[in-house]
């Protein structure tokens, strides 16, 4: 068979196609036409890997493989083939083409990519757009990006894994969010913060599973993956166009092909229902933006699904909105998970009602304060709680203080294998047992109840229960003095050479 295609040789291609946009556009762009190709050669690879099958297998009879191919996960017509657009890589017009291809693909694939939404989710990537450069400029960039992909092969035979495709869009972001800002990086969970919390929400055999802020989906496939089968479905829905098309092509890109992916703003216009009624999920996972400032405050002091009922968030803060409706989506025994910034723990005014009143619900399982700079775009630390239906531990909460659990990086501080392990096992314990009051793991843990969680005025700032003070090291006077007088003679001793010298000078 020959060597396998791993995820170093995709991400190496990856890079090398980010040369072909450097200068021309913002490195935030890079991801659009870079991972449309990539997905583009995926699908024609596997197209043309299955076409090889059914040939052998009908003997050449040509209508009998058409039909075979009509029921595969794509079909792939001649003019969008990867293939047709390489040998027309210096054709003047190749931007138009390659835009064609994505819009003939589409049409043919109708129910599968656009159905679930009535959307083209290749609509925000324009290959024959004038930011690619004059005419000629343009056509060398389409014709390197062509060339860059076309040695790779990605059929189902020669990948390494399935996840080989996918990392790749976590590989352009972790390489150009820190270079270009918050703007390539605000939709992105890194992966090991994706992967806690997905472990901390962990999904049993046919649960439904939903991101209503998902960005590309990565955090909605890692908690897929914590199911210990295949039996469960994904939805996710996501505001911004281009990132939503991501998402849609990296559910495909990871096999998740009956995902339902929604566009459309959450808060203000929730595309997953059920008749007139938000659609009830077991599992519920989120990193939304954090403080978002108009996020739909003043649409929605009336809202026909009666998220807000403990209390309307501040228009300037929206944190509070995604988490009521998060809660509102949530089934009778539901577990959700949301990455927050601090402030969400301990603001007042509206905010501070509205945490009270889901305390006293009994909804809220765990707080977790996370290391700073973690996240893309900015050095803040964040928190995650853990809200369930079904606590073990009624009227308690567990507090986890794991903020100074991580690895340095180069840009960002990453949470370790051991770090999440340390964290998921103190919250497994806490899920799992019946825990008294106090602390559970010496300047890691706390278990506080409701009681005393009132008396702080419902505030849940984490260094009120878990303490970390460390004791500053006792002095040794006596060594201390010793070094000090030797400190002494050596500064006399100084001063008497540079005596010596200031004479001989003199």
């Amino acid at each position: 068979m020959g060597t396998k295609v791993t995820q170093k040789d995709i991400n190496n291609t990856v890079w090398k196609a980010c040369d072909t946009f450097r200068g021309t556009i913002d490195p935030s762009q890079y991801k659009d036409y870079i991972l449309t190709m990539l997905f583009l050669k995926y699908v024609t690879d596997v197209y043309n890997e299955k076409k090889a099958e059914y040939t052998i297998k009908y003997d050449g009879n040509e209508e009998r493989v058409k039909r075979a191919l009509e029921r595969e996960r794509f079909v792939v017509p001649d003019e969008s083939s990867f293939d047709y657009l390489y040998d027309n890589r210096s054709n003047p017009k190749i931007g138009e083409k390659i835009n064609h291809a994505l819009a003939e693909l589409e049409e043919a694939n109708r129910e599968k990519l656009g159905g679930q939404d009535g959307s083209n989710i290749f609509r925000n990537i324009d290959f024959n757009s004038s930011n690619l450069g004059d005419e000629k400029g343009k056509v060398a960039r389409l014709r390197n990006l062509l060339n860059d992909f076309k040695s790779l092969n990605l059929s189902s035979s020669h990948l390494e894994n399935n996840d080989v495709i996918g990392g790749a869009y976590e590989f352009l972001i972790s390489n150009f969010a820190s270079d270009s800002g918050k703007k390539a990086g605000e939709f992105f969970t890194p992966a090991e913060v994706s992967t806690l919390l997905a472990k901390l929400t962990k999904s049993q055999s046919g649960s439904r599973i939903y991101d209503p802020t998902c960005g590309s989906g990565s955090l909605l496939i890692k908690a897929g993956r914590e199911v210990e089968n295949n039996n469960f479905s994904l939805y996710g829905q996501e505001a911004n166009g281009s990132t939503w098309a991501l998402a849609v092509m990296n559910m495909y890109l990871h096999g998740y092909d009956s995902a339902i992916i929604r566009w459309g703003d959450t808060l203000r216009n929730p595309k997953h229902k059920e008749g007139d009624a938000l659609m009830l999920f077991d599992t519920v996972v989120a990193n939304p933006p954090f403080s978002l400032d108009k996020w739909g405050a003043d649409d929605l002091a009336t809202d026909k699904y009666n998220r807000f009922w403990r209390g309307l968030p501040p228009k300037s803060k929206g944190d509070w909105a995604f988490i009521s409706h998060m809660l509102e989506s949530l089934n009778t025994s539901g577990k959700a998970g949301v990455v927050v910034p601090h402030g969400v723990l301990f603001r007042g005014a509206s905010e501070g009602k509205i945490r009270s009143k889901t305390l006293q619900e009994d909804l809220i399982e765990a707080v977790i304060g996370l290391p700073s700079n973690l996240f893309f775009g900015t050095g803040i630390p964040a928190a995650i709680i853990i809200f369930n239906k079904q606590k073990i531990n009624k009227e308690k909460i567990l507090f986890i203080d794991a903020s100074k659990n991580f690895n340095s990086g180069k840009n960002q501080n990453v949470l370790g294998e051991n770090h999440i392990k340390h964290i998921v096992d103190a919250y497994s314990q806490f899920h799992n047992e019946v825990m008294n009051k106090g602390v559970a793991e010496e300047k890691f843990t706390y278990v506080a109840d409701l009681a005393e969680i009132a008396e702080n005025d419902f505030n849940l700032n984490i260094p009120r229960y878990v303490d970390t003070y460390e004791d500053e090291p006792e002095i040794d006077l006596i060594v201390t003095q010793i070094r000090i007088e030797e400190l002494e003679k050596e500064l006399a001793n100084v001063k008497t050479e540079m005596e010596k010298y200031m004479k001989f000078f003199n």
